[in-house]
């Protein structure tokens, strides 16, 4: 048997995360593609944002359970769940960034990743 390439996995774990995200309604989802570039941490970033931190944290928990069922791992690491205004996780590949509107506004990942290829997805 062939093992998928990474590029393959990566899509695979990006695909549930975009279906974690969607179960829970988060809001404005973009995925930036970051293997093009140089020097970056990750192949992509998936950004979104939730309505209240309880939003948000319902949005996290879907994430880690999509991505789990269909890789069969979870984050390498997660940080926020305690304030629950910027919720990262880690899944080396693929970094997953679930915020509080004010907050996603105020960083603006989007923009400090500008050369990034973008997708937005769009809503249900």
């Amino acid at each position: 048997m062939v093992k998928p390439k990474k590029k393959d996995e990566a899509q695979t774990l990006v695909d549930s995360i975009v279906k974690g995200i969607q179960e829970k309604k988060g809001l404005e989802i973009v995925i930036l593609d970051l293997a093009k570039l140089n020097s970056t941490v990750c192949d992509y970033f998936v950004i979104c944002h939730g309505s209240s931190r309880p939003h948000v944290g319902a949005i996290a928990d879907s994430v880690e359970a999509e991505a789990r069922k269909a890789t069969g791992y979870g984050p390498r690491r997660r940080e926020g769940f305690s304030n629950a205004e910027w919720i990262l996780l880690d899944y080396l590949d693929v970094v997953v960034h679930v915020f509080q509107e004010p907050v996603r506004q105020f960083y603006k990942l989007e923009a400090l990743w500008a050369d990034a290829p973008r997708t937005l997805v769009e809503g249900e």
